[in-house]
C-alpha cells in the first residue's frame, strides 16, 4: 500500500518533533542516500509485526536507566537541543536562552534528567542557565566535539566546561563520525578524551556516528563506551536499512556499550506517526535511552504522555 501524496506532504514537513543531532556537512548529508529518498514509495508500517504486539512492560520518559557499563544513571528520554543543529544554531536555541532553559526545566520537573547538547548546536549557554536552577549531580550532561585533532579537543573540553558552567561533563562524544578508519585517524582525540576521563573532567566517552562504516568501527572499538545512533522504523536519515543498523546495535549491546537513539522520529518525517515510532524504539530492547528535541512545552508534555501510553 502506497502512502498518498497528502500523507507524504505531512511526513516531510520540517516542523514538529525533531532529533537532537543533525549532521549537515562532510558529504554525510543526513545519511540514508537512496533509502532516505525512497522510504515514501511504500507504506513502512504495512507489515510491521511489532505494531500489533504489546510491549513487555510499561515505559515512561522518566524511567531511570543506566548507560551501558558506564554506571551513569539518567532518564530514558534525553532532551535534545539540536533539531537541525548546525553552525552553533538549532530550532531549540532559536527559543533563546530563557526559552530553552525553561523548556529544559519543564522536563526536569517531570523527571527528565538528561540534557543533550553539542558545540555545533550552540546550546551550551542555554544548558548552563538551566543548571543554575537544579542540583548538578541530579542531571546528566552530554555534549559533543567536532574536533579531529588532540590540540583542538583539549581546548574544547576547557571551553565546554566554562560555557556549561560545570566542572565536569558526564558524556563527551566525538560528533558526526563518517570514516571507517576513524579509530585510527582520530586516535589523538580519543587519547585526549581518555585522559580527561582519568582526571575526572568527563565521566565517559564515545561517538555519534553518521555512516554505517563508522558505526561498525565503533562497535568493534573497546574505547567507545557510549554511542549515539540513528534509528527509526522507516530508515529515515539513517546510516542503512533498519535491520542492518540493528545487527550492529546488537553487537554493541553485547559488548556493554551505552546506546542512545536519535532520529527516533526521522527528523520530523514521522511527525504524523509518533506513537508508532516511539513504540518501535521501545520495543527493540537495545536502547538505554533516546533523545528527542521538543520545541515547546506543549510538544514536550505531549511527548512525555505518548511514551507513557506506548504500552
Amino acid at each position: 500500500m502506497k502512502i498518498t501524496a497528502m500523507k507524504r506532504r505531512e511526513f516531510i514537513r520540517s516542523s514538529g518533533y525533531g532529533l537532537g543531532a543533525a549532521c549537515l556537512g562532510g558529504g554525510a548529508l543526513l545519511g540514508g542516500g537512496t533509502l532516505a529518498r525512497n522510504i515514501f514509495m511504500r507504506d513502512p508500517f504495512a507489515h510491521a509485526s511489532w505494531l500489533s504486539e504489546p510491549l513487555p512492560r510499561k515505559f515512561t520518559a522518566s524511567d531511570t536507566v543506566t548507560l551501558g557499563n558506564t554506571g551513569i544513571k539518567t532518564s530514558r528520554l534525553a532532551m535534545g537541543t539540536g533539531t537541525v543543529g548546525v553552525g552553533h544554531h538549532s530550532h531549540q536555541t532559536a527559543l533563546g536562552i530563557a526559552g530553552l532553559s525553561a523548556l529544559l526545566l519543564n522536563g526536569y520537573e517531570q523527571g527528565l534528567r538528561f540534557f543533550d547538547a553539542a558545540d555545533s548546536y550552540g546550546s551550551h549557554p542555554h544548558v548552563a542557565e538551566a543548571l543554575k536552577h537544579v542540583p548538578r549531580d541530579k542531571v546528566t550532561i552530554l555534549t559533543k566535539t567536532f574536533s579531529r585533532d588532540a590540540v583542538s579537543a583539549r581546548a574544547d573540553l576547557d571551553r565546554f566546561r566554562k560555557e556549561l558552567g560545570t566542572d565536569y561533563i558526564d558524556v563527551c562524544l566525538m560528533h558526526c563520525l563518517t570514516e571507517d578508519d576513524w579509530t585510527e585517524r582520530y586516535k589523538g582525540v580519543m587519547d585526549v578524551l581518555s585522559e580527561a576521563k582519568q582526571k575526572g573532567v568527563i565521566r565517559s566517552h564515545g561517538c555519534s556516528c553518521h555512516s554505517i562504516e563508522a558505526l561498525r568501527a565503533a562497535a568493534k572499538s573497546p574505547w567507545v563506551e557510549v554511542d549515539l545512533v540513528r534509528i527509526n522504523p522507516v530508515g529515515s536519515h539513517m546510516d542503512a536499512e533498519p535491520e542492518t543498523v540493528l545487527s550492529v546495535l546488537r553487537e554493541m549491546r553485547a559488548a556493554g556499550k551505552g546506546l542512545i537513539g536519535m532520529k527516533i522520529l526521522g527528523q520530523g518525517d514521522l511527525r504524523g506517526r509518533p506513537d508508532e515510532a516511539l513504540k518501535y524504539a521501545l520495543s527493540l530492547g537495545l536502547l538505554d535511552a533516546f533523545t528527542i528535541g521538543a520545541e515547546s512545552k506543549t510538544e514536550q508534555d505531549d511527548l512525555i504522555r505518548r511514551i507513557g501510553a506506548a504500552a
